[in-house]
């Protein structure tokens, strides 16, 4: 996905806020079949800055998915904030900026790689979902099943479409992906990476029928797997991405960069490793030109010796203690039939913030 189109899909949901007579943002996304009236509307596409006439042609032509695939940049930059949340880097937003993860994106890093697979993950996946959910009309279930049907069970229910959710997320977000350059090919790398989860974990969903749940008839179908799976999975494989080497060739259309693997005792990264080409800053220190906002005052967990531990999350300057009440509820009783109450206890909590 482009490094700016997160950026653009913000202004996806500012536009759909503007129109929507000023709900609030992400009121707008969850608003479902009232979008499909702003097809009308030019200034939904027309007002996202930076779109290449592809997307602009795509945003027009597919009005009615594009809330899904705002819903879907959305999610990907909450699982994104999840799985970097011990991060040094946790993926932080900047508001009211285009560029909304700011300037630590502006370089090859593992960083863009991940953020570029986990959004174009997020797209696909909201997408389909949206299909199978009957909220559009251009869309829907998958009836092209995969084999006959099992002993023990029949195909039923709504399989869902991870194909075109697939097709959308590539046709958009690949859309600015075209220059002949290292950046470009990392970037269609990547966001590739991310869709091609997706088709690796579909899986078989089944629901029993019979009286007292006596399972005499199942019927199942394809479902797209829960998308913090797919983050545990695609964190993974930003663990041990490929670093790579711009390498140029002249062809009939100019110089083209292509990459190649930096190790080559190592083995070559296929379509669903994530690749970089430039290192990372070390995001200790606040720094506006790399991006880096520094660790200090994040919290820090003192009995981990990993990245989150207050040694390595702390960059080595220490960490503060203080204590903290919490009103939680407690001592909670069951009462036939059919409630429950609770007390309201205080808790003393230490939480250790890096210096």
């Amino acid at each position: 996905m482009d490094l700016y189109l997160v950026g653009y899909m913000m202004c996806v949901w500012l536009s759909s806020w503007r129109v929507l007579g000023g709900y609030p943002i992400w009121w707008s996304l969850a608003l479902g079949q009232q979008y499909s009236s702003l097809g009308s509307q030019p200034i939904l596409c027309g007002s996202i800055p930076g779109l290449v006439p592809k997307q602009l042609r795509f945003c027009r032509n597919y009005i009615e998915i594009m809330p899904s695939v705002a819903e879907g940049v959305k999610l990907g930059i909450q699982e994104c904030q999840h799985q970097f949340r011990g991060r040094r880097w946790n993926c932080t937003t900047i508001k009211d900026n285009l560029a909304i993860f700011g300037p630590v994106l502006d370089k090859a890093t593992r960083e863009s790689a991940f953020v570029h697979a986990i959004a174009s993950a997020g797209v696909a996946f909201a997408v389909t979902r949206s299909c199978a959910e009957g909220t559009s009309t251009m869309c829907g279930c998958n009836s092209h099943h995969k084999g006959p049907p099992g002993e023990g069970w029949k195909w039923g229910g709504c399989s869902e479409d991870a194909e075109f959710g697939v097709l959308v997320s590539r046709e958009f977000a690949d859309a600015r992906e075209n220059r002949p350059d290292a950046r470009s090919a990392m970037n269609r790398h990547n966001n590739e990476a991310g869709r091609t989860t997706i088709l690796d974990h579909m899986h078989l969903r089944c629901k029993c029928h019979g009286l007292s749940g006596s399972c005499e008839v199942k019927t199942c179908w394809w479902a797209q797997p829960d998308f913090r799976m797919l983050g545990d999975y695609l964190k993974d494989k930003y663990d041990s991405a490929s670093e790579m080497v711009v390498e140029k060739h002249r062809e009939s259309r100019g110089w083209v960069e292509t990459l190649r693997a930096k190790y080559a005792f190592f083995k070559h990264p296929t379509e669903r490793d994530m690749v970089y080409y430039e290192g990372s800053p070390n995001f200790c220190e606040p720094n506006q030109e790399t991006g880096s906002f520094g660790t200090r005052d994040r919290a820090c967990n003192v009995s981990s010796h990993g990245i989150e531990g207050c040694d390595l999350l702390c960059c080595g300057r220490g960490h503060n203690t203080r204590t903290e009440k919490r009103k939680e509820k407690c001592h909670c009783i069951f009462h036939w039939c059919c409630y429950v109450s609770c007390q309201e206890c205080v808790r003393v909590y230490d939480v250790h913030t890096c210096k």
